[in-house]
């Protein structure tokens, strides 16, 4: 199965999809860490769309050798959803698309500017740069889940729930 999920810096998708992948020993891939490896090795290159391809290649791999596999990335834009959806109904396999948003923007703000990253190097885009980020809405229902409502135990039994009555393609 690939988990996939999404949603503007700092709401908390990735304590979230941490705790996942720790609770269902699922593969963790996580589009900062590619992106943050290729800006040490070539600090003169500016990142494009290498992270994400790099990612969806670690993810076909990791699906087509049976395991389930969590994706954490912003997926701003609709072709990037479509990207990692289309990647699982390659292999017929299930996939939960999950959007973690932070409705109360004063919570969302002092998670954001608190934050510690977790790895080494990596900066946090600043409150000013989430809010300036281009994020297209959704043209199907992924699982939504509140961080300003939802304790990262509460979204995770969410996912639970949600991963239990998937059917297989």
């Amino acid at each position: 199965m690939l988990i996939i999920f999404s949603g503007l810096s700092g709401v908390g998708k990735s304590t979230i999809a941490k705790k996942l992948a720790s609770t269902i020993k699922a593969t963790y891939l996580r589009v900062d860490t590619i992106e943050q490896s290729l800006r040490r090795q070539f600090p003169q290159k500016k990142i494009g769309p290498e992270g994400y391809l790099i990612l969806y290649e670690l993810a076909r791999e990791n699906l087509q050798q049976g395991s389930t596999v969590i994706t954490d990335s912003v997926n701003e834009f609709r072709f990037i959803r479509d990207d990692y959806r289309n990647i699982a109904q390659s292999l017929a396999l299930p996939f939960l698309e999950i959007e973690v948003i932070c409705s109360d923007q004063k919570k969302h703000r002092l998670q954001a500017e608190n934050r510690i990253p977790d790895i080494e190097g990596l900066t946090p885009p600043s409150w000013q740069a989430i809010n300036n980020r281009s994020y297209e809405t959704w043209d199907r229902a992924p699982l939504q889940l509140d961080t300003a409502f939802l304790s990262v135990e509460q979204s995770l039994t969410q996912i639970l729930q949600e991963i239990a009555i998937i059917q297989y393609p």
